[in-house]
């Protein structure tokens, strides 16, 4: 298996569940209040070292009560913290995460710590992406930092896998240090300025993303599956089908991307991993959480799911 570097942002996720996520201005009353473990790229790390995968965390957290909750989880998951960077200085960040009965959320992060992540912070942990064959990454830390990393990664041959999440610009010609984009629907919109209704919408971004530089697309079209395309082959893949309901898709993108990593980690082929982590990524959303919703290599053939 192929070596798996993670560089993203730790936070304590505090849920919030009610029936319906308020509007702006309303105040409702809510059934459910849960704190645990998220950000982005915690969850993916988690996601994939669940799945067996072999993964380091890079990151910066405090020292307080939320990063220990962190180093315990990714005791029990299995990913390697020899990357993380603690400052005592500093606060590990939060996420206040709103649920409706369906499922859906809305969130807003306050990264703390990871946000004085430097680009010498990359420089000191190099060893760790060298080390790597694939290098994972999302938009959680500072731009200059993201941007940083992927050129060094690039350098050190590594396939590049980025989830633009949450949306921020990016300059044109960093799109060419990208070998697997991995944007939903809203993220797209972001990119191009456009909106996205229909299929021809959806495979019309997809070529127009290529022509940036970017190696191979990948838009997460939630409960539709996915779509892909790298200029030589292009298909939709349908969600996978669950037998529970669904319960929270908090982290759901998440658990796709680390699932997707582990999948070109074992040197499946592209449709193969990405059914991988279709079906990764459906099993988290029947539980509650973030991190915690992430299966375990083990479950995958559990008839239940």
């Amino acid at each position: 298996m192929k070596s798996i570097s993670i560089l993203g942002v730790f936070v304590a996720d505090l849920c919030f569940i009610g029936d319906r996520i308020p509007s702006k201005g309303q105040t409702i009353l809510g059934k459910k209040h849960v704190v645990g473990p998220g950000g982005k790229g915690s969850n993916q790390a988690i996601a994939a070292a669940r799945l067996n995968g072999d993964v380091s965390f890079i990151t910066k957290v405090g020292k307080d009560s939320h990063s220990e909750m962190a180093f315990n989880l990714y005791k029990e998951a299995g990913v390697k913290t020899h990357s993380i960077i603690q400052d005592k200085n500093l606060f590990t960040g939060v996420a206040g995460i709103m649920i409706d009965k369906d499922g859906n959320n809305a969130i807003n992060i306050v990264s703390g710590a990871a946000e004085h992540l430097v680009s010498e912070d990359i420089d000191n942990k190099i060893e760790t992406i060298k080390n790597s064959e694939i290098f994972l990454t999302q938009m959680e830390t500072p731009d200059e930092v993201t941007i940083y990393a992927l050129k060094k990664a690039k350098e050190h041959k590594c396939i590049t896998i980025l989830n633009p999440a949450p949306a921020r610009k990016i300059d044109e010609g960093n799109f060419k240090l990208i070998d697997f984009f991995t944007p939903n629907e809203t993220e797209v919109e972001f990119y191009l300025n456009k909106k996205i209704k229909t299929v021809e919408d959806i495979k019309n971004a997809a070529n127009e993303l290529l022509k940036k530089g970017i190696k191979n697309v990948i838009i997460t079209l939630g409960e539709k599956g996915v779509y892909f395309a790298n200029g030589k082959e292009n298909f939709f893949l349908e969600a996978y089908k669950l037998k529970q309901a669904v319960v929270d898709t908090t982290g759901a993108g998440d658990a796709f991307n680390g699932a997707f990593a582990v999948g070109l980690a074992n040197d499946l082929e592209i449709k193969e991993a990405l059914s991988f982590a279709n079906k990764v990524a459906g099993i988290s959303t029947t539980r509650l959480g973030a991190a915690s919703s992430m299966p375990f290599a083990k479950e995958l053939t559990d008839n239940q799911v």
